[in-house]
């Protein structure tokens, strides 16, 4: 019988090391946990509730962190579904001039969660449009650029964003320009005056 707690834990433990140290009731299921034993582990401080459904291995708290470790927990919110887009994809990636709290979404159009917390904007994203990070999605730096252009973020914040990524070989006036026309007239037209700013 120890075997077996020893080998559910195991199981569950390489879920949540994918997941910044993040997991969901369902996947701890999954691996052998009844929700009795889910309680019960959430009520001896082995795990820590971060919401409904969502826990975290309390070894990850005393690790150093990632200052995107909440991200995994609202990936995990979404079941899997959300994708960091506009601002907060600059951020993780680490475009532009600014840093901002608000922490934006892309999800599929019959997407239907809503939660205070983040901001959602229903699209549905291209394969070639997102990457995978440890245990989240994120928008490429070219898509989150042209979806804040289309948002109207500030100028200043596109256009920092635009000089650093052509900097560092993220993109090319021509994909970021294309990637602004497939958006609309919005996104272009941020696009190019930032363009226009590096001339």
């Amino acid at each position: 019988m120890l075997r077996d707690r020893t080998d559910t834990r195991a199981a569950l433990w390489r879920i949540a090391s994918g997941q910044r140290g993040f997991f969901t009731a369902a996947q701890a299921r999954e691996v052998g946990y009844s929700y009795q034993a889910q309680r019960y582990h959430a009520q001896r401080g082995n795990w820590i509730l971060v919401d409904r459904g969502i826990y975290r291995f309390r070894e990850f708290d005393s690790l150093p962190g990632s200052e995107n470790d909440h991200l995994v927990r609202w990936a995990l919110w979404s079941r899997g579904r959300a994708t960091v887009s506009h601002i907060t994809a600059l951020s993780v990636h680490d475009l532009g001039a600014a840093n901002f709290a608000e922490i934006h979404f892309t999800v599929p159009s019959g997407f239907r969660q809503k939660d205070t917390a983040v901001i959602l904007h229903h699209a549905d994203l291209a394969g070639d449009e997102f990457e995978e990070r440890g245990g989240y999605r994120v928008t490429t730096p070219v898509r989150a650029i042209v979806e804040c252009a289309a948002a109207r973020v500030d100028q200043d914040v596109l256009d920092s964003a635009v000089a650093e990524a052509l900097d560092r070989g993220l993109t090319t006036r021509r994909s970021l320009l294309h990637a602004a026309q497939r958006l609309g007239a919005r996104s272009e037209l941020g696009v190019e005056r930032a363009l226009r700013e590096m001339t």
